[in-house]
């Protein structure tokens, strides 16, 4: 059976994601602009299920 990168591409691309929202929000909240703070903290939130998602449809465990 051939394996497909493109999902681990994807949990790439969204871990990239999450590691530049972290860091932005850290950057907002020590420069206390909290609304911005808020924004990347919600939008770190919604990429967890995302990469769940990507992870149980692409990376089959019973291989």
């Amino acid at each position: 059976m051939k394996r497909s990168y493109v999902p681990v591409a994807l949990l790439l691309v969204v871990l990239m994601l999450n590691i530049i929202c972290t860091q932005y929000m850290v950057h907002q909240y020590f420069y206390e602009n909290y609304t911005n703070t808020i924004i990347a903290a919600v939008i770190n939130v919604i990429l967890f299920p995302v990469a769940f998602v990507i992870y149980k449809k692409g990376v089959n465990v019973n291989d």
